[in-house]
């Protein structure tokens, strides 16, 4: 009996020894998802890539990250990235605030229609309390967000016709992101909007199938439209498309502190290249300039004040409806950002230090 008791304490004791084990850290995967809507050439494309290199090369191999473009892991349908990086399909991405809009409503703010008045009020609002509350949103989605990048304004073409005002718009079939805002926005300027993933687009394009779509134009000039007949631009600048560099949060609770904070500074020193690139690749003297384009036999036309403000008179009421469903608060607080955008002075250079 003395033995049996002996036995049944060293028992309870080793039990007790095995919970009071500290639980091993999660090991790390061989290789890391990372997935984007474009491919590799574009400057979204380009910045997803260094951030990519910089981590690798600055952890040592401990984080090995394979970029997937062309939204592959949800086999095209890049509304449904958001939603696979919060399920752990997809482990990292750089996506875009428009197709990840339906999980986060209020990613709408930077797609009212004719907001932004460029790139100071685009800095205006992601550097300023509305990029710090977005990024709030993003991570009680379970996704942790460390910097923004850019994809840019948003520029109209189609193979028909200028269009200067919106009666000129009005038949026309074209192409928009799967956002209901859009619809709208396109249905009040009598045009007829059809949604689809961008691989579809380019299809349809091709076939002619619809009449145009509306992207950055340095998407524009990475697939090449006008050799596939969108031969008509219009500079209008009525929407902006900013990007997020984020991790899934169980992957990034599996990192230790200091490979965190390594891939947070490479994520904001990517983004910080990226917007440069952005931006650079349409003010540049080279290829894909404006006046590119014009040799290229692309008609280029560019609003004056008087035509912008008919466009932005035909969608005062798209606008109204959708700042109640963004959120009347944040989107008053985004107007008053953009209102005094002269205080904007550090630019991309947001993501929130923990």
């Amino acid at each position: 009996m003395r033995n049996q008791g002996r036995r049944g304490l060293a028992g309870v004791a080793l039990a007790l020894a095995v919970i009071a084990l500290p639980v091993a850290a999660q090991p790390y995967k061989a290789e890391y998802s990372l997935s984007i809507v474009p491919d590799a050439g574009t400057p979204w494309g380009k910045g997803t890539q260094l951030w990519a290199d910089m981590v690798r090369e600055r952890t040592r191999g401990r984080i090995n990250i394979r970029l997937h473009p062309g939204a592959m892991l949800v086999g095209g349908d890049q509304t449904r990235e958001f939603t696979a990086l919060r399920q752990g399909v997809i482990d990292m991405a750089v996506g875009s605030t428009i197709n990840w809009s339906s999980a986060i409503p209020e990613f709408n703010v930077f797609s009212l229609p004719f907001l932004l008045r460029g790139y100071r009020s685009l800095d205006a609002l992601t550097q300023g309390d509305v990029g710090r509350e977005l990024f709030r949103r993003v991570e009680e989605q379970g996704v942790v967000p460390l910097a923004w990048g850019e994809n840019g304004f948003r520029q109209l073409s189609n193979s028909r016709r200028p269009i200067r005002a919106p009666e000129d718009m009005r038949g026309l079939r074209f192409r928009v992101v799967g956002s209901l805002l859009f619809n709208d926005i396109f249905t009040a300027l009598g045009a007829v909007p059809t949604q689809m993933t961008w691989s579809e687009a380019i299809r349809a394009i091709r076939a002619r199938k619809i009449d145009g779509q509306e992207n950055p134009l340095t998407i524009y000039n990475n697939v090449r439209l006008d050799t596939l007949g969108q031969r008509y631009i219009t500079v209008w600048d009525y929407v902006a498309d900013p990007i997020v560099f984020v991790v899934n949060r169980q992957v990034w609770d599996s990192w230790s502190p200091q490979d965190r904070d390594i891939v947070r500074d490479a994520a904001m020193e990517a983004a910080r290249f990226e917007v440069t690139l952005a931006r650079e690749d349409l003010l540049s003297t080279g290829r894909g300039t404006w006046e590119d384009l014009e040799a290229r036999g692309v008609k280029v036309t560019r609003l004056t004040p008087d035509q912008r403000q008919r466009f932005v008179d035909a969608t005062r009421a798209v606008y109204t409806k959708w700042k109640a469903l963004v959120g009347r608060d944040l989107v008053e607080k985004a107007e008053a950002a953009v209102k005094d955008d002269s205080t904007v002075n550090k630019p991309h250079d947001i993501g929130v230090r923990k």
